[in-house]
């Protein structure tokens, strides 16, 4: 029997935390249009038909009540939901076809036909580049290395996909160029997303950008304080709830930095509090929760924002390589003869 839905005025209360969301996505599609919509040369809209999974686990912590049953569902079985009517697919999610025709809206697509049709597009490709070997099965203790491998490269290879849907290049670009031209760059994160910063820190200052990663809170919050206009901080969590970081990069806003956020969660914290947002999508396995399944997403973000940078100090960037490629050449190991 299924539960009782929202009514209208739950509906109502929720609907603008979902659009700010909603939006947030839009933006990291990089579209004008409702959900990622596009236009094509003969006039025509459609609707998205790429990263609509990734889409709505990153809205699932904005779902409440019947939404949430929805999109639980749908993650739980894509292939199933793909083929299901909208009545099968209310049934199996306890809910009604009302309910399911206001997610299809909350997700970005006019109606259930859009929202099947984009679910489709996506399982199918993953059948066909093997992305889908053993996504969601737990790992067992007697599981030979190699189903523990294929299972893992499955997870992690779904999770670049998403991630490319999710991401804005046009936030990336004005990352890169703050970056280019900060006088100062700071790195705030704490447990894993440390370890993340510290190597885009590593990255970074081997083509001269002034750069620095804090794990230490105090001394995170004296150098934020110091920060001015044209300066930029960077803060990096998975869930965007850490208060360490919203802490630190908060106080180098105050100060007039300019602000990125790396999260996976556009309605966070840390992402309401950043000039730019970067979002990551994350797959998680037995014994990797999304937290520390994030990591290589997390990486592939930053080594693009790196390159981006790069880029535009080319100059300045070959000039670095050489001069730090000189001067440890002599601690190498010499090569025999």
């Amino acid at each position: 029997m299924a539960e009782p839905e929202m009514d209208g005025a739950a509906w109502t209360a929720a609907a603008p935390s979902l659009v700010r969301a909603h939006a947030a996505l839009n933006r990291s599609n990089g579209s004008d249009h409702g959900g990622g919509r596009t236009t094509t040369a003969n006039g025509v809209d459609h609707p998205p038909v790429d990263g609509v999974l990734a889409r709505v686990r990153t809205l699932l912590p904005d779902f409440t009540g019947a939404l949430q049953r929805v999109a639980e569902q749908v993650l739980a079985d894509p292939a199933a939901a793909s083929r299901a009517t909208i009545v099968e697919l209310a049934e199996r999610s306890g809910t009604s076809p009302a309910t399911i025709t206001r997610f299809c809206r909350a997700v970005g697509f006019d109606g259930y036909a859009d929202l099947r049709l984009g679910i489709a597009a996506e399982t199918g490709r993953a059948r066909s580049a093997g992305w889908t070997v053993d996504i969601g099965r737990e790992i067992q203790p007697s599981d030979p290395l190699e189903r523990v491998l294929a299972q893992i490269m499955a997870a992690d290879t779904r999770a670049m996909h998403d991630t490319a849907s999710l991401l804005d290049l046009g936030e990336v670009e004005r990352a890169a160029v703050a970056i280019a031209a900060a006088p100062r760059v700071n790195i705030f994160g704490a447990s894993g997303s440390a370890l993340v910063g510290e190597e885009m820190q590593f990255s970074l200052h081997r083509i001269g950008i002034p750069v620095w990663a804090w794990t230490d809170v105090h001394n995170g919050l004296a150098s934020a304080a110091l920060s001015r206009p044209g300066d930029v901080a960077l803060g990096i969590s998975h869930s965007g709830e850490t208060g360490e970081t919203i802490e630190l990069l908060a106080e180098a806003s105050s100060r007039g930095a300019t602000t990125i956020a790396l999260t996976s969660f556009p309605r966070s914290p840390l992402a309401e509090l950043a000039d730019i947002v970067l979002l990551t999508a994350t797959q998680a396995t037995t014994f990797r929760p999304d937290a520390l399944s994030a990591r290589h997403p997390q990486l592939v973000v930053l080594d693009l924002l790196y390159v981006a940078v790069a880029q535009r100090t080319h100059e300045r960037s070959h000039a670095a390589f050489q001069r730090t490629a000189q001067a440890v050449h002599g601690h190498k190991a010499a090569k025999d003869s």
